[in-house]
């Protein structure tokens, strides 16, 4: 999804299940000279801060909204409020953006937005380095909301390569709580195992221990058996 699409059509749903106070909506603006029901946002995205490496290139998003739509929709990109980055003019919706690169700006930034389907004007910003942390601001005005203007504004945090690498590549996630559950799950099985061996050795005890009678028994019985056998073979036949 594009940055901050979610947002846009969050946006345009809430236009749409306004139905019922529309009229009032309209009313209401037209008599005080603003469209504040309906008017325009810009919008960075739920991150407002991005953090990059520094020497990279890093995406910068931003999208508008509007309910009642846009004409000759003019926006820029600056640099803690005061350098201007890149400027443009969207005639309509629908239509690409005609844009404008500041001199100082134009070999670092490249626009990737896309004005004709998405209501995107992001850029991407190339070849960062320390000095360009900071604030970055999105802004709009549109004229068919009587010039109305809003913007977003998001924070870039540029790091060092090694910074960056142990945090984002060599430790990407927490594995505090698996390594936990992990460690839970082996000592159960681990005891589950050796109640099981213990359990086999009784086992294995107490038959062998109940064999050692019948042995005996079978041995005695046997012995008396033979006995009277044999007391009965040596007896002598009588005389006719």
């Amino acid at each position: 999804m594009e940055p901050g699409e979610q947002q846009r059509r969050w946006f345009f749903h809430r236009c749409r299940t306004s139905g019922d106070m529309k009229g009032v909506s309209i009313l209401v603006a037209l008599l005080l000279g603003v469209w504040g029901a309906q008017a325009l946002e810009m919008s960075v995205g739920k991150v407002t801060t991005i953090e990059a490496m520094n020497g990279s290139s890093v995406l910068l998003p931003c999208t508008y909204a509007s309910c009642i739509g846009i004409f000759n929709l003019e926006f820029n990109w600056a640099y803690n409020k005061t350098d201007y980055m890149i400027r443009g003019l969207i005639p309509m919706e629908g239509k690409d953006a005609r844009i404008h690169m500041y001199p100082e700006w134009s070999d670092r930034v490249e626009f990737v937005g896309n004005t004709k389907t998405n209501n995107n004007i992001s850029i991407v910003l190339m070849n960062i380095t320390f000095e360009d942390a900071g604030e970055y601001t999105c802004f709009g005005k549109n004229p068919k909301e009587k010039n109305s203007k809003h913007s977003a504004t998001l924070t870039l945090v540029v790091v060092d390569e090694n910074v960056y690498i142990r945090r984002y590549l060599r430790d990407p996630v927490d594995n505090t709580i698996t390594t936990i559950i992990m460690s839970v799950v082996g000592a159960i099985i681990g005891l589950l195992v050796l109640v099981m061996a213990v359990k086999s050795l009784v086992t294995r005890f107490v038959l062998d221990k109940n064999k050692e009678p019948l042995v005996s028994s079978t041995a005695n019985d046997n012995s008396e058996n033979g006995l009277n056998s044999s007391k009965a073979e040596d007896k002598p036949k009588p005389k006719a």
